[in-house]
């Protein structure tokens, strides 16, 4: 069974791959009809619709124009897209005129509502009268104009669920604005068909309804674009040219013309073009895009680089080994958007319901309006009691109840300096009961510190660091520059006979004295006695430090202790977290040994470690396989699959762009305490959205009922439209009202 599925992983990683540019998604629901329309394409081996970004990838031995049909004959828009960059600009532009577009929309809509209902407010006739029936048809014509032009996608979408046997929000819209409209006009137009008391008009409800639904459609669809822009920037790691070495010299080549084999030179200040081995010279390549440590690797002959990574010191030649799609960075990408489709999508609750609730709204509008017409044999009364139910069951209140806890929750979160990217992640969030973190820049500040010094043979401190950071100056690995920001405010003096030894050391001369800093392995080749240091030594090893050595004249004078020191407040934010009932994990590229002397210090009970960057996505998947609901906490793009795997994902705002777009929430302050607020704001949200919901229902639960005459019998009780139009809207200042809360909250320390 295994080989099987590597057979298959490995046929569809060979198989063609198209990019499709989508339009016309607006929930889940779409995601997975475009998304079942292209697995039904014969070749199809697999189809990913990612709603964050509307691209389909999509891979299989099929013609590129089958897909795109395949998306048209559902109703959707879609455009094969066969070059990256130009997939971004199209992207871009399509976002920005949807922006503008639902702008304006809202602006028109809420100015023709909000006019029509403050008329009515201050002493304005909202009946037809035989004077004013002409002025109200105009209007009417007028309202009908304004809710097509500004809220057309709604009717198209809800036109489109019908075909499909579905329904949605936009069924919802669609349907409470449409009847409010209809039911008004068909007042203007016969109002001695109606009684005296039913002739009230709702063209304001039907403006207004649709100028609020499109201010939140343009804020989702800001925060989309926000979200995008930094996902696309994680294509510009790799340049655009590389320097390639030939028997005529060197010459600088696109990226695209570079081929397996070719040698290519890198120099300080370089990023790796693509995936090789190094095959002379020797530098220090800052892998942290890859691998989130901070400290550079040196590179020698026969070691491997990776594209996307930067040379900060030195010169190297290496062979190009992966290339295009094939390099590690590349399959990173892969990663992050196959997890970012993959992962399972909560949807929205409302649609769920709308499924069950329209029809059942519908059918008993009718029924009603049916018994009413044979019991009175009136058929105003029937258009009365049909056109009631429906008004009072408009969906203000539903379609107010989950989006208003999300933008009231994601206003407070960014108060508390978490930035929302995804609105689910807050109910995803809310029911976690695993978070996992990334050591470094996460729980660490991401750069090495001197944190500890110590001297022999009646050395001062300030002279050893003068020696130590003078015999460092000019250089740009990163221990080198955290013994010169040691030593900030120390006047540094230059050297002689400076000599820098491979993967050891430097050596000078200051005052005469022969100096020695490095490593120990570079005192042992002076034949340097360290015992005294011993006990020191295998102190800071074990908390995970960096140990560097200074000698004078062939005698121990001084150790430095380096390592990324913790945040400030980790330790008081995982007791929080720990106190809230959550399991914590440290997940890690590092080396155990020092990753479990960070666990110890901070107290974490469970460390992973030695991870390389693919495998954090399937120590993700393993944790869920568990029945763990899994937050990760990352700052690298060495955890995005990771983070687009887990259930919610956190990003760290000073880490990489990747990470912060793949994840659903972000934490502006560099402080760890931002995950507690986050995680408890999640819940408050929750229960936010289930108030609202229940609100909503016992709205309809007794409104449905009274708008159908049901208490007629009893009570003599029959609901004017009038007064269903007032509890519609108070049923909506009720969930707005209880949304806005959440603005208020404070979490708990």
């Amino acid at each position: 069974m295994v080989e099987s599925r590597h057979d298959q992983a490995k046929i569809a990683q060979n198989a063609p791959q198209f990019t499709l540019l989508l339009d016309g998604l607006s929930c889940v629901a779409c995601v997975a009809k475009v998304q079942k329309a292209l697995l039904n394409v014969t070749g199809v081996s697999s189809a990913q619709v990612n709603l964050a970004d509307n691209t389909a990838l999509v891979t299989g031995l099929v013609e590129p124009q089958d897909l795109v049909q395949a998306v048209l004959n559902i109703g959707y828009g879609a455009e094969l897209v066969e070059d990256e960059n130009q997939r971004r600009v199209k992207r871009q532009a399509q976002q920005q005129q949807e922006i503008q577009q639902r702008r304006w929309q809202a602006a028109v809509a809420l100015v023709v509502g909000f006019g029509l209902f403050f008329w009515g407010i201050f002493g304005g006739q909202m009946q037809v009268t035989a004077d004013n029936q002409l002025n109200w048809m105009a209007v009417g014509l007028l309202v009908l104009a304004v809710i097509w032009f500004t809220g057309q996608h709604f009717y198209q979408r809800a036109w489109l669920n019908l075909r499909n046997k579905s329904t949605t929000m936009d069924t919802l819209v669609a349907l409470g604005t449409g009847t409010a409209w209809l039911y008004s006009f068909m007042v203007v137009l016969f109002p001695d068909f109606f009684p005296e008391n039913a002739r009230h008009l709702y063209f304001e409800s039907s403006a207004m309804i649709i100028g609020l639904i499109n201010i939140g459609k343009m804020l989702e669809l800001k925060a989309k674009q926000q979200s995008s822009q930094a996902l696309e920037r994680l294509f510009d790691l790799t340049p655009k040219t590389a320097k390639v070495v030939t028997e005529n010299g060197e010459t600088e080549l696109p990226l695209s013309l570079v081929q397996v084999g070719m040698r290519l030179r890198l120099q300080t200040g370089d990023r790796v073009c693509v995936d090789g081995v190094v095959t002379q010279g020797h530098g220090w390549v800052d892998e942290s895009m890859l691998t989130g440590e901070p400290i550079p690797i040196q590179k020698e002959k026969g070691d491997r680089v990776s594209a996307g990574t930067l040379v900060t010191d030195g010169t190297l030649l290496f062979q190009a080994e992966q290339i295009g799609n094939h390099t590690r960075l590349a399959n990173i990408i892969k990663l992050v958007r196959q997890a970012q489709s993959s992962k399972p999508e909560i949807g929205q609750l409302a649609d769920k319901i709308a499924s069950v609730f329209v029809p059942t709204v519908i059918m008993i509008a009718f029924i009603s309006a049916l018994v009413w017409y044979v019991v009175t044999q009136q058929i105003s009364y029937a258009f009365v009691i049909l056109t009631t139910v429906l008004i009072i069951a408009c969906p203000c209140a539903l379609g107010l109840a989950t989006p208003m806890s999300i933008i009231a929750g994601i206003g407070r979160a960014a108060e508390l300096g978490v930035l929302v990217r995804d609105a689910d992640a807050l109910q995803q969030a809310a029911s976690a009961d695993t978070i996992v973190f990334d050591k470094t820049g996460t729980l660490t500040q991401g750069e090495p510190t001197v944190t500890a010094v110590y001297t022999f043979g009646g050395v001062e401190q300030k002279s050893a660091v003068q020696f130590a950071a003078s015999l460092e100056q000019g250089a740009n690995h990163p221990l080198a520059k955290a013994l010169l920001a040691y030593a900030q405010n120390i006047t540094l003096i230059e050297p002689s006979q400076f000599s820098t030894l491979k993967g050891l050391g430097v050596s000078g001369v200051i005052h005469g004295k022969k100096l020695w800093l490095g490593n120990r392995t570079l005192l042992q080749q002076q034949n340097i006695d360290t015992d005294i240091a011993e006990a020191d030594f295998l102190t800071e090893s074990e908390k995970g430090a960096t140990v560097i050595f200074l000698a004078e004249q062939n005698q121990l004078v001084a150790m430095f202790a380096i390592r990324d020191p913790l945040r400030d407040d980790t330790i008081t934010a995982v007791q929080r977290l720990q106190q809230q009932g959550y399991h914590l994990v440290m997940l890690t590229g590092d080396q155990q040994k020092t990753a479990q002397a960070i666990a110890d210090e901070i107290g974490i009970e469970q460390v992973i470690a030695g991870v390389l960057p693919e495998d954090k996505a399937q120590v993700i998947q393993q944790l869920q396989a568990q029945g763990r609901k899994v937050v990760m906490v990352g700052d690298g793009i060495n955890d995005a699959p990771a983070l687009a795997q887990a259930d919610v994902s956190m990003a760290m705002a000073s880490g990489s762009d990747i990470a912060i777009e793949t994840a659903e929430l972000t934490l502006m302050r560099h402080s760890i305490n931002s995950v507690a607020d986050g995680v408890q704001l999640a819940k408050a949200t929750l229960s936010n959205m289930k108030q609202n919901l229940f609100f909503a229902f016992v709205y309809n639960c007794l409104g449905i009922p009274l708008a159908a005459g049901v208490f007629y019998p009893l009570l003599g009780i029959l609901l004017n439209p009038m007064i269903g139009g007032a509890a519609m809207a108070c049923s909506s200042i009720t969930v707005v009202t209880n949304a806005n809360r959440l603005l208020r909250f404070i979490p708990k320390n």
